[in-house]
């Protein structure tokens, strides 16, 4: 089985980040959403309340799964037994950092092999932080997220509750 692993932050989960799941899912038998922790990023929703997002995102696609993981990448890349790290691309700014954190992994995992996808054009400017900026001032934020969500994160962020 050719297993796939999508990681990032997803605070939250965008139309942009959808876009990248379910193209993935034509490449590979099962995909994995990965929640990151990371201590450096102060999050609006919790790793916990990300992971249910996610999950009202992608019901109904029963190779799409998502998991929480505080640690290295390549670390759980292999306890799951993926073959690749797909990321998503909007542009060259993030293709850098995206590339030596590629080549970190590569060294650490060389079983696994990090694919880049270019995000979709009607995606290529959305961003979570943006959606976020947006939501805090009550707006509608219904074009880039998901319908599924969109409410919740809107209600979160604009009722002052955008940082933990």
């Amino acid at each position: 089985m050719r297993i796939a692993v999508i990681p990032g932050s997803f605070d939250p989960i965008t139309n942009g980040h959808m876009d990248i799941i379910l193209r993935a899912r034509e490449l590979f038998d099962r995909v994995v959403v990965l929640v990151a922790v990371n201590a450096d990023k102060n999050p609006s929703f919790t790793p916990a309340e990300r992971v249910l997002l996610i999950e009202k995102c992608i019901a109904g696609y029963d190779d799409v799964m998502v998991d929480c993981f505080d640690g290295l990448l390549v670390d759980y890349v292999k306890q799951v037994g993926a073959c690749a790290i797909v990321k998503g691309l909007r542009a060259m700014s993030d293709f850098e950092y995206e590339f030596q954190m590629a080549l970190y992994n590569k060294k650490l995992y060389p079983d696994a092999e990090t694919l880049f996808m270019t995000t979709s054009t009607e995606n290529l400017y959305l961003s979570s932080s943006g959606v976020k900026s947006i939501a805090r001032y009550g707006r509608d934020v219904s074009d880039f997220v998901p319908a599924v969500i969109s409410q919740q994160v809107l209600e979160r962020i604009s009722q002052g509750k955008g940082e933990r």
